[in-house]
């Protein structure tokens, strides 16, 4: 990177200094072996390294930049750990390989991929260490990888198989979720494009009940969607720009990344909904009930807004919890303090 680029991709936010928020599952599996590396797959040489042989090694360290698909970066994270290609080369990859899965031991069979020459270009790190200290367990230890330059979705907690393939395998959140395979921050690779025909989306708006349906990316921007039903809906992307949604009841509905800028959503309820690095600029939430909302990378002013107070249209009757907005980057912190004396909720 150039002095003359920026560090942070587009709609990124810095997480306040010292932080590190835990994202997805808090702990691998539970599993009394003990805990191996396997290599497996399109190679000459399949190996199985025990844990503590892998971190007998001599050690690279590194400083990575974290950035999230929920739009929050932590800059010049230290980790300390083995060149993925390491094992990699000693395993003796085949001709045929021409991708790298790597899988968790978590509860949900967690995994992704990269293609075997990006991934080369990319040097993943297998970690043990992070800011000189052992990886705490909710981050991924005792070992995970780490890979620079993409979304950190793509750096998979609780290593225990990386497997070649000769075709591509998508993992947990790109294929759960519609995350976007690519995951580059800086083209925003957030999602891939959603499937929902046009028709089947007037239809849904028309109904004005999305409970519990998978509409990511749907488009219901400057509609009337007063009193709309959308409990433990998927509305990850979703465009809801200038929207009515008064009084509607969106509990526990999952609007990462979606906008909401400049809605109407006077006493709506989002009571443990996801919101994380949803855009609510503008959104006029008197009333709204947030509590046990998660907040990471949401955005409630942008940068004009912090400077002059206009953004969202919160206040005493907007409730959240304190503990989310703590987890709130400074400045957007700083904007909801502002307007909510009182964050115990």
């Amino acid at each position: 990177m150039t002095p003359n680029e920026p560090q942070l991709p587009p709609n990124q936010q810095l997480v306040a200094a010292g932080k590190w928020p835990v994202v997805g599952e808090r702990a691998p599996r539970a599993d009394e072996a003990p805990w191996a590396i396997a290599i497996e797959g399109l190679v000459d040489r399949p190996a199985r390294h025990a844990l503590e042989t892998l971190c007998g090694r001599p050690l690279v360290e590194r400083t990575v930049d974290i950035h999230c698909v929920t739009r929050w970066s932590k800059l010049g994270a230290n980790f300390g750990g083995l060149r993925l290609f390491e094992l990699l080369d000693e395993a003796g990859v085949q001709s045929a390989a021409r991708y790298v899965s790597f899988v968790s031991r978590s509860a949900r069979g967690h995994s992704t991929s990269l293609q075997l020459d990006e991934c080369r270009a990319l040097d993943p790190l297998i970690v043990f260490e992070h800011e000189g200290r052992p990886l705490e367990v909710e981050h991924g230890g005792p070992v995970r990888v780490v890979v620079e330059g993409k979304y950190f979705y793509k750096s998979v907690k609780w290593l225990e198989t990386v497997r070649l393939l000769a075709d591509d395998r998508l993992g947990y959140w790109e294929a759960e979720s519609g995350y976007h395979n690519g995951a580059d921050p800086w083209r925003e690779e957030r999602y891939m494009a959603p499937s929902l025909s046009k028709r089947e989306a007037e239809r849904l708006i028309a109904s004005r009940d999305f409970s519990h349906r998978d509409l990511r990316s749907i488009d219901a921007a400057d509609r009337d969607l007063t009193g709309l039903r959308a409990v433990g809906a998927l509305l990850r992307d979703a465009n809801f720009r200038r929207c009515l949604l008064t009084g509607a009841d969106l509990q526990g509905a999952n609007f990462s990344n979606a906008h909401l800028e400049d809605c109407q959503a006077r006493d709506a309820s989002f009571r443990n909904a996801d919101l994380e690095g949803a855009n609510l600029n503008g959104a006029d939430l008197k009333g709204a009930d947030l509590r046990g909302a998660s907040l990471l990378g949401a955005t409630f002013s942008d940068e004009d807004g912090i400077e002059t107070g206009r953004g969202a249209r919160i206040d005493g009757s907007t409730r959240m919890d304190a503990a989310a907005i703590e987890q709130l980057a400074p400045p957007q912190r700083l904007y909801v303090e502002a307007h909510r004396p009182d964050v115990g909720g």
